[in-house]
């Protein structure tokens, strides 16, 4: 099993060969889009990113229930309307509510790093537990929009075809 890195990798992120960029409208150009690994290009593709991110909360467990509902039914209204693209940015949302939401339940504030002392890991388990109820319900979300069919279908799909 690979070991995890001593420091974040954003410290040796090249912008220049990420595969999602800030300038294409992903759904005019959905051929542009890549599935990529977990929350890649979360918060670069537009329209998507305007239209999921602003219902996007999870500082309490009540406010993470009504943003992960109102994400899984645009999730659902994407694959409706045949719109992969916009199906994929919502389950993103879904894991990145829970990845987000469970960083805080953590590490006090969200901080896993301490970029004062050489980006060593802080000390886990000073995070708030509100933010593990939050994490959960994003979680149970993101796996309903992970088991469902259709998606399931067209990712396969999209990946042989364009990646």
């Amino acid at each position: 099993m690979p070991s995890k890195p001593d420091k974040p990798s954003y410290l040796n992120f090249e912008k220049t060969a990420y595969a999602w960029k800030p300038d294409i409208d992903y759904r005019k150009n959905p051929e542009a889009y890549k599935v990529g690994k977990g929350e890649q290009g979360v918060l670069i593709c537009e329209p998507y990113k305007s239209e999921i991110g602003q219902y996007w909360r999870f500082k309490t467990e009540a406010i993470a229930k009504i943003s992960s509902e109102q994400i899984i039914n645009m999730f659902k209204q994407y694959l409706n309307s045949n719109d992969f693209v916009g199906a994929d940015m919502a389950r993103k949302y879904l894991q990145m509510g829970f990845t987000r939401a469970r960083r805080y339940a953590n590490y006090k504030g969200g901080k896993k790093y301490d970029k004062d002392n050489d980006y060593q890991q802080l000390q886990r388990g000073t995070g708030e537990a509100e933010k593990a109820a939050a994490a959960q319900i994003f979680f149970d979300k993101w796996q309903q929009a992970e088991a469902d069919a259709q998606y399931a279908q067209l990712k396969k799909e999209w990946k042989n075809e364009r990646g």
